[in-house]
Order: C-alpha cells, then structure tokens, then sequence
C-alpha cells in the first residue's frame, strides 16, 4: 500500500464523507479522490513521467492536498517548498532537485516570471488560482513565461477519471524535503512511499484516529510535521481535515468550537499565542480529545498552564524530516510524561549511544539514533552526508537525549548550534553566509537567545570595516536574501569575535560573553 492507493480505498468506503473543509466549503472523499486521478492524468498530459521531480509552492490549502496526492499517484516525486523562501532559496531547490514541473500560488506569478530563465528544467508552472493575484489578464499574456503557464483548472480539467498510473514501488521515492544543513546549504532527504506510508499508519495507529476525528490542520503542510500527523493520518483512516490557511489564534478557536474539532497538532509557539490569547475559551476547545505538540521542546510551564486553563490533554512526540518524521511519542493509554517525547513508537526503535555508537545505560545522555521503516532513504545526491548520517540502518540524529528506566526519551539539547523559531529550523552558518556575501562584513557570527513568543530568535554579531554601515542597513540586506523567519531580530557590532587558536570562532565563548554582559 502507499499514500495515494490508501486514499482510493478510503474513498471507496466512506465517499460521501467529508475528507476536508476548506473555507467553510466540505469536499467529500469520492471528490477529492476523482480530483486526484484527475490531476494526476493532466500531469501525463503534460509530459510528466513516473519518477519526475514536482515542487509545490503552495499554503494550506486543497491545492496542496491535490497536488500532492495527484503527483504520487502519477508516480512522481513530491519536493514541498516554503512559499515564503526568497528567489534565492527557492531556485536553489528548483535547480539542485531537478525540477521539471512546479505548482504555485497565483500570487507567485511574478515571482516565477523573475525567475524561470535561470531554471532551464522547469518546463512547466500550474498556478493555482486564489482570486488574490493583483495581475490583469492583459499583464498575465504579455508574460515571457508564455506556454511554460498552465492553470491549476486546466490541468484537473484536461484529465481522465478512468486514469490508472504507473504501478508504484515501496521504494521509489516519494518526497524529496529539503532540511536546512550546517553547510548552509539544504540537503534533500528522500522519503519513500514505503517511509511516509509506515509513518502515517504508524502515527494513525498510535494516536488511535478514525472517521469520527475532525483533525485541525494549522500547521503549514510542506513541514514534515503537518504533512504526516495532521494531514497523511488523518487521511489514513477517513478523518477529517479542517484546513486552516494561516494560523490565527482566533481562527483555531472558531474552528474547533462549529466543527467540534477533536484532534490539534502545533508547535510550542502556536500553543503560546492560543495560551495568550485573550478571547480563548476553554468551551472553545471542549471537543477536543488530543492535542499534539513537536517541532521543538514544550516547556512544561506553559504546557501544565495550556492543560490547566483549557481542561486538554497535550501529548509531545519527536521527529526529524530525515524519519518521515515521527519516531517517538507519549501514549494515550499510559500516563504522559511532562517534558519526555515519550517511548518509541510502534515498528520504530530509538535508542541512545555514546560516540562509540555502544548503547548508554538509561539515564546517560548520548546520541539519539533511530531505526524502523520511516528512515529516509538518503540525501539527493549527497553520498557521503548520507554515510556520514545512516550507519548500519541506524538514523544518527545529532541530538542529545537521554532515556529513562520505563523507556521514556528526554531531548537533553539539540544538535550543536541549531535555532528554532516557532518551530522552523534556523542554522547560524545559514544567516552567516547570507551576510558574508555583504562587501562591509569582516567576520560574523550567530546564535540563538531565548524569545518568549517564538521560542528562540536569531541574534547576529558582526565585525564590520565601515563604521557607518547601520543595523537597519544590515537587517534590510538580510531580509532580501533570507526567508523572515531566518531574518535577525537583532545585530549587534563588535571590535572583534572570540576565537580560538586556529582562528575558529568560538560560538560557545561568545555565548557566554553575552550571557555575561546582560
């Protein structure tokens, strides 16, 4: 089984069911399945074969859902895209994922515009239609994208109902998502249909969602997180999607309370916004069976305040992009464990090693490696970071963590020098090279401080050789090459950065200066 079959017997049982809400308007099973097959054949049509590259620029929205279901089921290969990503980031993972065809909002037309001549294997931009687009039709046909443009509509329009596809493979490879590097360039795991479908099953099973589940779907759908707890389990098992487009506090609440919402999944900051928000009604949330926490630690002050205040239970589990992503979680039929993500879950072993890879006795902090059906099946094109990363079968995480006697894991820190802003990853060397490229930088370095909305901020120290060069200078230069949530909340200008020996900047002294200057 895979994604894509799993959601034609689905609808084949329950295909009057609604399988989302979208804007208030349900789509039935039997629909969005027919709109699938038909995406799917209007893809061929276009030339995209089994095992082509297809990236979705794309928010919340049936558009996602469609696009991703329909180019699975024409056994090609899914690359997910952050629409906020600058031209920079995003043709970077057009070129380095051979992208042959990309889907994206209306809104990006000029965007694509700008950019398609130097994306010489893009034959093809869907543009979903929003309404939202500020271009004319007169600006739209005079546009040098000419032929390569293709309406979403058109493309589902132009498709067979009685379209098969290819037959598909456990290991072919269904999705390719960029993970952020400490090379300060994205690497692309590989997750087969085999990965994403076991942890989809898996997370379905273990959280124990069915058709009576109505699943708030908040979280943007081209992270991991969202793409396999609140979009591919749900789906599973005939539950219900009510897709939120961008998250707001006051739409979550209005949602969970018409819809009788019984499942939210979100990250640490989304829970702090709903906690601060002063409208929230605990009768809001009354519906609700689960919620579901990841992405970065919950810290347990604001989960016991989040419990207390709304009368819900918030379970945390743990994953990474490169495991589809969930790999532990705390159970519904055991006591939760405030601040643990829990014990492995089913068909998934975890376990922590020392550098030796030998396995530590519980209560000793070491690596947390994994190993099950969800590890991915290596980066695109990155032989020797997949050696470096995949040993023996086992997913060597970076994080240090540590497991109880009842079999519980603890996150003790995160891989070295990662930030995490509300639940995106941010590594320094990433804004570093961005302001490298800057002609006034001699040397910078960056590092993550605490910020009580957005868990942790990107804080950069620079040595500049023109004393009139300014922060705001600075900070508008980074947001022209750096997606807003990688965007410095602050920069600071010093004489020099500390150093060891060799000339090494010392992230960690420089940690400890700032925290001693404060």
């Amino acid at each position: 089984m895979n994604l894509s079959s799993q959601l034609h017997h689905t609808a084949s049982m329950l295909g009057d069911k609604p399988a989302y809400f979208f804007m208030d308007k349900a789509s039935t099973y039997a629909e969005l399945d027919a709109t699938v097959t038909k995406f799917a054949s209007g893809l061929e049509k276009l030339g995209v074969k089994k095992g082509d590259h297809i990236a979705l620029l794309l928010g919340n929205s049936p558009h996602f859902v469609i696009g991703l279901y329909g180019a699975l089921r024409l056994g090609a290969t899914v690359i997910p895209i952050n629409p906020i990503y600058t031209a920079d980031e995003i043709g970077y993972i057009l070129n380095n994922g051979d992208v042959k065809l990309v889907v994206g909002l209306d809104l990006m037309l000029p965007l694509a515009e700008k950019m398609h001549k130097h994306l010489p294997k893009v034959e093809h931009f869907v543009i979903a239609e929003t309404g939202q687009s500020q271009m004319t039709e007169e600006e739209m046909s005079k546009l040098s994208l000419g032929s390569k443009l293709k309406p979403f509509t058109h493309v589902v329009g132009s498709g067979d109902l009685d379209f098969k596809g290819p037959e598909l493979n456990d290991d072919d490879v269904a999705i390719i998502l960029y993970t952020s590097g400490t090379t300060g360039k994205p690497k692309g795991a590989m997750l087969t249909h085999k990965n994403l479908y076991s942890n989809a099953k898996d997370v379905s099973d273990y959280l124990k969602m069915n058709e009576d589940d109505k699943v708030i779907t908040a979280l943007p759908m081209f992270h991991v997180f969202c793409l396999t707890v609140a979009l591919n389990a749900p789906l599973m098992n005939g539950g219900t999607l009510l897709i939120v487009p961008r998250f707001s506090p006051a739409e979550v609440f209005r949602i969970a309370r018409e819809y009788e919402a019984t499942v939210f999944a979100g990250v640490p900051t989304m829970y702090n916004f709903l906690f601060q928000y002063p409208e929230g009604n605990p009768d809001d949330l009354k519906s609700l069976r689960l919620c579901i926490s990841g992405g970065a630690s919950l810290p347990v002050a604001l989960l016991q305040n989040f419990e207390r205040k709304f009368n819900v239970m918030v379970s945390e589990g743990y994953g990474l992009s490169e495991a589809s992503p969930v790999t532990c979680f705390n159970p519904l039929d055991r006591p939760r464990k405030a601040g643990s993500i829990g014990p492995s879950i089913v068909n998934v072993e975890n376990k922590v090693v020392n550098e030796l890879g030998d396995e530590v006795a519980p209560g000793e902090v070491g690596e947390l490696i994994v190993r099950g059906p969800n590890v991915m099946a290596g980066y695109y094109k990155m032989p020797e970071e997949t050696a470096a990363t995949i040993k023996d079968g086992w997913l060597y995480t970076g994080d240090l963590a540590r497991m109880d006697e009842e079999g519980y894991f603890y996150i003790v820190d995160r891989k070295k020098d990662m930030i995490i802003v509300g639940g995106y990853n941010v590594y320094p060397r990433e804004v570093e090279e961005a302001l490298y490229n800057h002609s006034d930088i001699v040397e910078v370095a960056v590092l993550g401080v605490p910020d009580p909305n957005l868990g942790e901020a990107v804080r950069c120290y620079v040595v500049s050789k023109n004393p009139e060069l300014t922060e705001e200078q600075l900070l508008e230069y980074c947001r022209e090459h750096l997606a807003k949530y990688k965007v410095p909340s602050a920069i600071e200008f010093l004489e020099e950065l500390p150093k060891n020996t060799t000339g090494k900047i010392l992230r960690r002294a420089l940690k400890n200066q700032v925290l001693q200057g404060q």
